[in-house]
C-alpha cells in the first residue's frame, strides 16, 4: 500500500522530533529484548549437546535419564552430577542470567536479599530471587498486559463513540448518560470486591480495566464523528444514497483514527501505572508473580536493601518517560495546526 503524501510528513515530522523518535525505538527495542526473555534468563539451558543428540531444555522437559541419570523425574540442572555428566559427553549452552524470574537461590552466599554481584547483577529480593531475571520478565508482563488493554479499549472506544456520534440524537443522550454513570463506578473498589471473590489472574483484570478505560477515547471519537457528520461530503453521500456504515468506514474512521493515536502512548502509561498500583497494593497479578509493582513493593519492605528500590525507580522512570516523550512526539506529528518547516538533515 502506497502511502499518501500526508502520511509521509507526518513520520517525517515524527522523525524529526529526535526525542521522541529515539525514545520509540528504545522502547520497541527493550519490548523486543523482554520478549525473548527465555533464552536471557533462565534456570535451564538454552541447548544441551549430549552423546551426539541436541536437546533444547528450555523448551522441552526432559529426564534425569536423559542425561546419563538413574531417574525418570525431570532433570535438575542445577544438579552437579548431572551438569558433570553433560560435560564428560558434551557441552551445554546456558542464557546471560542463569535464573528466572521464579528460581530461587539457595547457594547464595550470603543472606537474601543479597547485593548486586558478578552471580547476581542486580542483587536479589528477599526470597533469593534474581532481581534482573524478574525485571525482564515483569517488563514483559507490563508491556505487553498494557498493549492489550490499550487495543481492546481502542475497539471498544472506537465503536461506541462512532454510533454515538454519526447518528447523534436519544442514542447519543442515552449513551452519554450511561457513561457518566459507568464512568462514576470506583474501579478500585470493584477491583477490591472482586479480588475477595476471584482468584487474581491476568486475564481477569484485562478484563475489568477494560471495562473502564475505553470511555476517554470514546469521547474524542465521538467528537470528531459528530464534527464530520456536519461537513459537505458527507451530506452529499448521504444524498447519493451510499449506506452509513460504507460513509463510516471510508469518509470518517479515517480522520477520527487519527485523532486517537496521539493518544495511544499515553494510554500505554496510564495502563502500565494502573498495574503497578494494583500489583503494589496486592490486588494485581496472583503472588509471586514477576512485576513491576511487585519490585516497588519489596524495596518498600525492605529498606536496607537500597537496590531494590533504586532498581524499581529507574525501571518506571525511564519506562513512563518513553512513553511520554513517544506521546509528545505523535501528538505533534498529527496536529495540524502546526507548522514545520524541515531542513534537509531532518527529513
Amino acid at each position: 500500500m502506497r502511502l499518501s503524501s500526508l502520511t509521509y510528513r507526518r513520520l517525517a515530522l515524527f522523525r524529526a522530533n529526535k526525542r521522541g523518535y529515539w525514545s520509540f525505538v528504545i522502547f520497541l527495542g527493550l519490548l523486543l529484548l523482554s520478549s525473548f526473555a527465555e533464552l536471557i534468563a533462565n534456570h535451564k539451558p538454552i541447548c544441551v549437546s549430549y552423546q551426539g543428540r541436541w536437546h533444547v531444555p528450555f523448551l522441552i522437559t526432559y529426564t534425569d535419564a536423559t542425561f546419563g541419570g538413574d531417574m525418570e523425574t525431570e532433570a535438575s540442572f542445577q544438579d552437579p552430577v548431572l551438569l558433570a555428566n553433560i560435560d564428560r559427553e558434551g557441552w551445554i549452552l546456558w542464557p546471560p542470567i542463569r535464573f528466572d524470574a521464579q528460581a530461587v537461590d539457595y547457594d547464595m552466599a550470603c543472606p537474601s536479599p543479597a547485593p548486586p554481584s558478578a552471580r547476581h547483577w542486580l542483587g536479589t529480593d528477599d526470597q533469593g530471587r534474581d532481581l534482573a531475571a524478574r525485571l525482564i520478565y515483569g517488563f514483559r508482563t507490563s508491556a505487553y498486559f498494557a498493549l492489550a488493554l490499550t487495543g481492546l479499549s481502542l475497539v471498544i472506544g472506537i465503536f461506541l463513540g462512532a454510533l454515538q456520534g454519526y447518528w447523534g440524537g436519544w442514542l447519543d443522550l442515552l449513551a452519554q448518560r450511561a457513561t457518566e454513570i459507568w464512568s462514576g463506578l470506583p474501579i478500585f473498589y470493584v477491583l477490591l470486591i472482586l479480588s475477595g471473590v476471584m482468584e487474581p489472574s491476568l486475564l481477569w483484570l484485562l478484563l475489568i480495566m477494560t471495562m473502564f478505560s475505553w470511555m476517554g477515547l470514546s469521547s474524542v471519537v465521538r467528537a470528531e464523528f459528530l464534527r464530520a457528520r456536519t461537513l459537505d461530503y458527507v451530506k452529499a453521500a448521504r444524498a447519493l444514497g451510499v449506506p452509513s456504515l460504507r460513509i463510516m468506514r471510508r469518509h470518517v474512521l479515517p480522520n477520527a483514527i487519527i485523532a486517537t493515536l496521539t493518544l495511544i502512548p499515553f494510554m500505554l502509561n496510564g495502563a502500565i501505572s494502573t498495574l503497578t498500583s494494583l500489583d503494589f497494593l496486592g490486588m494485581g497479578l496472583p503472588p509471586g508473580s514477576a512485576s513491576l509493582g511487585e519490585m516497588v513493593a519489596q524495596g518498600k519492605n525492605n529498606l536496607h536493601a537500597p537496590w531494590l528500590a533504586i532498581t524499581s525507580f529507574i525501571t518506571m522512570t525511564v519506562l513512563l518517560s518513553l512513553l511520554i516523550f513517544i506521546g509528545e512526539a505523535a501528538r505533534d506529528a498529527f496536529d495540524p495546526r502546526r507548522a514545520v518547516t524541515l531542513t534537509e538533515h531532518d527529513a
